[in-house]
This record gives structure tokens, C-alpha cells and sequence, in this order.
């Protein structure tokens, strides 16, 4: 299964952003496919607050065009949204070890977590820091 990063949900859902063709394609390609995909939970909370973020974005979106855009995308029926299990705390604590993370890479250990917890095969983003958590598969647009 691959996961999708919040960058490119963000990407998909931004015209104006150079990134947005290529990752509105690739959303639109998995959406409308029969493979199984998913979206780490903490990535929705994180698009919703990227996209409407009034320094990010001229405009951004209301809160209700956001939270419209993520139930459009759980309508996709291959789509699972990657919770944490009762195995997350210790997939946790291993990827903040090997990756010595601190501050801000700390959410990306989250989504490191929940995507190993999930069986996840690779993660498609565009966040370079992914390549810090060894043997943590990625893909980029």
C-alpha cells in the first residue's frame, strides 16, 4: 500500500503551486483506481491547517472548504485513513531513536509509525526528510 504526505494532498488541492499538475494526477489517478492507498490520520489535520492558513495561502480556504476537500478524498473507495494501533507507541519511540528526531521531525515520525504499523510500502511525498528514518521507502512526483 502507498501513503500519501501531506505536501501532496496541499499540492493537489492548490492550483498556483508548480507541483499542483503532477500531484493532482497522481491523487486523481489513486483515487479513481482499485488499489488499496491510505492517509496517515495526523495528515489530515495537518493539509487542513496548511490550507487554510491565511500567511500560506492569498486566499486560503474557509475551514469549511478544507474539511469539504478531505471528505471528497474519503469517498475514494481504495482510500483507508492509517490510524494508530496498540503497536504505534513503540513504532514510535523507534523511528524518533534512528532518526535522532527532534523538534519538527518528530511529526514525521508519527507518519513514519502509523505507515509501518499499517504495512505501508512507501510514502509518496516530496519531504526530503523521510530519507533520515533508514529503510523508510518514499517516492516523490
Amino acid at each position: 500500500m502507498t501513503a500519501i504526505d501531506t505536501n501532496i494532498l496541499v499540492y493537489a488541492h492548490r492550483e498556483e503551486l508548480p507541483q499542483h499538475r503532477a500531484a493532482y494526477s497522481r491523487l486523481k489517478a489513486l483515487a479513481e483506481g482499485h488499489v488499496l492507498w491510505g492517509i496517515p490520520v495526523f495528515c489530515i489535520g495537518e493539509f487542513v491547517r496548511v490550507v487554510t492558513h491565511p500567511k500560506l495561502f492569498d486566499p486560503p480556504y474557509t475551514a469549511g472548504e478544507a474539511c469539504e476537500a478531505v471528505e471528497r478524498l474519503l469517498e475514494a473507495p481504495g482510500l483507508r485513513v492509517l490510524y494508530p494501533g496498540s503497536a504505534f507507541v513503540a513504532f514510535f519511540a523507534e523511528a524518533v531513536r534512528e532518526a535522532n528526531a527532534i523538534g519538527n521531525l518528530v511529526f514525521d515520525a508519527q507518519i513514519v509509525a502509523v505507515c509501518r504499523e499499517s504495512g505501508v510500502s512507501s510514502l509518496l511525498t516530496e519531504d526530503r526528510d523521510f530519507a533520515r528514518f533508514p529503510g523508510f521507502k518514499t517516492r516523490g512526483l
